[in-house]
């Protein structure tokens, strides 16, 4: 057998992927679309709108009841991985293709947005994976193997995005990455980066993408995320994808290839159908000759699997409606910042059973040609030709940017006058774009613009690279590979931290890294929320679990019971009258607040540490206009995402600040609890401790580990302004009665 050959029951040989990485060689570049067998016949069935099977795969539960028939959808169906170590991915990726996956999206590391330039070895990644050669090439050998197993070509994608965008693109063409997400507009309104920086890199980017046949993804989608009330941006995401598509269009990416990243902007108890239909209608209407990749809603998702399963579900059927090219499976780990394998794989299989649900069902029904629907999505088209007006007669879209014309909370043409906005000559990498040479020489394949190779040989117009007799592109040795650099973090040291698991045939529980030993326990407890909360932890504690958090509660009844979600297993049960539960906490009137800061006044500096780019949730802490602690007076120096620990202990001291005020998302590897503990190490090494208030809040802090990391204060999910502003008062009462 030949030794690349995956065997059904013998697992995935990590050491195997990496025994002579450096000469490895994808084995093709290029898309690959699902190609339909109409009239397929599996057990007693005739479908309608199938592809071919897997050689290999993992049917759904009750496909024992029909000779276990594993029927595949016409639409890609897209698994989203993001645990921070790719060699543990890539046993992900096997598992969710045997589930009828076909599009691998790997979530790139927080922060690598900001990266200039390409980065090398395999270090653990924070809020995805760093996306270097070696990871990306070993991730391109595993789903080549991957693929031949399951009998259907796997699609590999990440992100050309960022100030590395260009760079990214040629190794993503080099390593045979497929699809990947490029968006020069994502750039500047998500991420900050100066606009033209973007736009010129991105026609550098989309140029290569052209040459290699990777699918394009835009990142309109995000303004949904963004917006206070997503259903009210539908307009401007038309304008969003108008203006990728057409760009990508013009650099030379054929149309099949440029996908409408849509998402359904509701979800229930909003009349989501009535809402989002309209929506893909028009999309489809507008875009027809472009492609559509449909992602489920998450803007409203909480942590309940069952709650994200139904919004799935109803998005899976306007897909079915509107005929979605690719299939997004975003899971409740969005919701709870923890990617764990089996919900990958359980998305996944929403988005097949749906699909093989619904098999002919467009030959039974049909969107009615009169009526809201059709009123609905002509009004949603002229909104958006207005907003394109708009952006003309303002000069372009950068004056637009400029002008707070975008995410803007209200249904345009009605503005609030709320966008985001972003300077022409501002943000990241700014002044760094240079106009080239008139006798500029770029010998080299997919370049945009001119290159003059005409004077040295015009036979090399259409092949600029034969003037060096190939590039990177046409010749895989000319590539250099650069193994690991950092000697403290790579793949080799944390193979042997788990070899154990590994090659010593022990079994351990597992969640989204080889050996992290989580289990996730689901039970009742017939309290009220907050007290099934507790019993749960002295549940989880008792039973010898370390690290023991509860995932998710969900109130059965107030009174009478509460379902519970945490690591662990249920063996015995709780004694209510011994069980210590900490009292709710109370917060203080608006009155109380505000004649406290006006008495004294209180700044305090803020922002996302670390390498977390999350911002909503510290926005609505902060803003007036989300009932934010600025309606108390409280003045807050915001500083941004992304911020150095030691930037903030540095601002504080600098605008003599009564807090520090931190937002950290990103839970891998406690690099919450890490840099909350960091902050205030640095506040005393500078000798400000005894004068500050320190606080921090995230969707996965829990406020008694943050107290035991040096905060004064901590606020986990669904905390508000006024429990921020409570405890900074409150605290700053305790240090003036102390001193």
């Amino acid at each position: 057998m030949n030794k690349d050959q995956l065997q059904r029951d013998v697992k995935l040989d990590i050491h195997q992927i990496l025994d002579k990485l450096e000469d490895y060689k994808p084995k093709r570049r290029g898309w690959v679309w699902r190609t339909p067998k109409p009239l397929y016949k599996m057990h007693s069935f005739e479908y309608k709108d199938m592809s071919e099977s897997l050689k290999q795969g993992v049917p759904l539960p009750s496909a024992k009841y029909f000779d276990n028939i594993d029927p595949q959808g016409t639409s890609t169906i897209t698994t989203e991985i993001a645990s921070g170590r790719f060699e543990d991915d890539i046993r992900r990726m096997r598992m969710a293709a045997w589930h009828g996956a076909d599009h691998i999206m790997v979530i790139r590391t927080a922060g690598q947005s900001h990266f200039d330039g390409l980065i090398e070895g395999t270090p653990q990644g924070v809020g995805g994976i760093p996306i270097t050669r070696k990871q990306v090439r070993a991730q391109r050998k595993a789903l080549d193997m991957i693929e031949e197993e399951v009998g259907r070509p796997i699609n590999y994608h990440s992100y050309i995005s960022g100030i590395a965008g260009p760079e990214i693109a040629v190794m993503f063409a080099e390593e045979g990455v497929n699809g990947a997400h490029q968006d020069p507009q994502y750039n500047v309104l998500y991420r900050n980066i100066n606009m033209v920086r973007s736009f010129v890199d991105a026609c550098e980017a989309k140029k290569v993408m052209a040459w290699a046949d990777i699918a394009q993804i835009d990142g309109a989608h995000n303004a949904n995320a963004t917006a206070r009330e997503a259903w009210k941006v539908m307009p401007e995401l038309m304008v969003q994808h108008a203006i990728n598509t057409a760009f990508s269009y013009k650099v030379g990416i054929e149309p099949s290839n440029i996908c409408l990243s849509t998402v359904p902007p509701t979800a229930p108890p909003a009349p989501s159908m009535y809402l989002d239909l309209p929506y893909a209608v028009a999309l489809r209407e507008f875009f027809a000759d472009f492609r559509m990749r449909a992602q489920q809603n998450t803007k409203y998702m909480e942590a309940s699997t069952r709650e994200a399963t139904v919004t799935h579900t109803l998005n899976l059927l306007i897909s079915k409606l509107t005929s979605a090219d690719i299939q997004s499976t975003i899971t409740p780990d969005e919701g709870r910042n923890v990617p764990w394998h089996i919900y990958n794989i359980e998305a996944v299989d929403t988005a097949k059973q749906v699909f093989q649900g619904l098999d002919g069902f467009n030959e039974m029904v049909q969107l009615k040609d009169e009526g809201p629907l059709r009123e609905k999505a002509r009004e949603l088209k002229e909104r958006a030709v207005l907003f394109m007006e708009a952006i003309v007669e303002q000069g372009g879209y950068f004056n637009a940017v400029e002008n707070t014309m975008f995410v803007d909370s209200g249904n345009y043409p009605e503005r609030n006058e709320d966008g985001i906005k972003r300077e022409i000559n501002g943000g990241i990498g700014a002044g760094t774009i240079y106009k080239r040479d008139e006798d500029y020489l770029a010998p080299v394949t997919a370049h945009f613009g001119y290159n003059n190779v005409a004077q040295y040989n015009e036979s090399a117009v259409e092949d600029p690279s034969k003037l060096i007799k190939g590039s990177t592109l046409e010749d895989h040795s000319k590539i250099v590979y650069i193994d690991e650099l950092d000697e403290n973090d790579n793949v080799n040291l944390r193979l042997e931290e788990t070899k154990k698991y590994r090659e010593e045939g022990l079994i351990h529980p597992e969640a989204e890294w080889k050996g992290d030993g989580i289990i996730l326990l689901t039970f009742m407890l017939p309290e009220s929320k907050r007290v099934a909360e507790f019993a749960a932890l002295e549940i989880g504690k008792k039973m010898g679990l370390e690290e023991c958090e509860v995932i998710n509660t969900e109130v059965l009844q107030y009174a009478e019971g509460t379902r519970i979600e945490m690591k662990g297993r249920l063996s015995f049960a709780i004694n209510k009258e011994t069980l210590i539960v900490p009292e709710e906490p109370e917060v203080l009137t608006d009155d109380e607040i505000m004649a406290d800061i006006k008495r004294k006044g209180m700044t305090l500096v803020a922002g996302t540490v670390g390498e977390d780019e999350h911002s909503v949730g510290l926005r609505e802490i902060i803003d007036i206009k989300h009932g934010g602690i600025e309606k108390y007076g409280i003045k807050v120096h915001y500083l941004g995402t992304s911020v150095p620990v030691e930037k903030m202990v540095d601002a504080a001291i600098e605008l003599n600040a009564d807090g520090i005020l931190a937002s950290t998302i990103i839970s891998h590897d406690d690099i919450h609890y890490k840099n909350m503990k960091r902050i205030n190490d640095l506040a005393i090494e500078k000798g400000i401790r005894d004068r500050i208030i320190l606080a921090a809040g995230g969707t996965q802090v829990i406020p008694e580990i943050g107290l035991k990391n040096g905060m004064d204060a901590a606020f986990g999910r669904g905390s508000k302004g006024v429990d921020v502003a409570t405890a900074l008062v409150e605290k700053r009462w305790q240090m003036e009665k102390e001193n």
